[in-house]
């Protein structure tokens, strides 16, 4: 199954459970909000968003992807014996 989350005025909250309840328990399942939410949401939020800051203002330190193979191969080769 897929989810999403859906934010409504409301005073249409009666005529959305009207068309969802037209669907059978097997196409559809109402989850309540706090079974939906990722405990861990905010924060990864303010993790994601002080990197978005850093790399809107230049702080961060990018690497092309053979700066990264070359990490990665030299990290690799100090465990591999």
């Amino acid at each position: 199954m897929e989810a999403i989350r859906l934010e409504f005025q409301p005073e249409i909250k009666e005529k959305i459970l009207k068309l969802l309840s037209s669907f059978s328990s097997d196409e559809l399942k109402i989850v309540e909000e706090d079974t939906f939410v990722d405990p861990n949401f905010e924060r990864n939020k303010r993790k994601l968003e002080v990197t978005a800051a850093k790399i809107d203002n230049g702080t961060v330190k990018l690497y092309t992807f053979e700066e990264l193979d070359e990490i990665l191969e030299k990290t690799i080769s100090k465990y591999e014996s």
